[in-house]
């Protein structure tokens, strides 16, 4: 398949093949199966996130106990794995200084 450039902001949950306003925070190269993997991944985080939320305005929960804020950790570690591995030099540098993969996963 065809790699096409896109511009990722994790923050906003954005891919786009246009650079504009701040969108350009990642990019990569990658293919529609790819990006639709990636889709998904963000959309799992800001489901994630979510329940977080949630799980905040209840004071008996613990944090360390939350599947919440097991699965935003995983989908955020997964998204970040997915820039990295489709990412430009400047991209994957960037992942590198931000220190959110450990080795193994480079």
């Amino acid at each position: 398949m065809e790699k096409k450039k896109y511009y990722v902001n994790v923050g906003t949950g954005e891919i786009s093949q246009i650079s504009y306003d701040d969108n350009d925070d990642f990019i990569i190269h990658a293919t529609k199966d790819e990006v639709a993997q990636l889709r998904s991944k963000l959309n799992h985080l800001h489901d994630a996130s979510f329940g977080t939320f949630i799980r905040a305005h209840i004071p008996i929960m613990p944090y360390h106990n939350d599947k919440s804020n097991d699965d935003y950790d995983r989908n955020i570690t997964e998204a970040f794995q997915m820039l990295y591995d489709c990412g430009d030099e400047q991209t994957k540098s960037h992942i590198v200084e931000m220190g959110v993969l450990t080795d193994n996963h480079m």
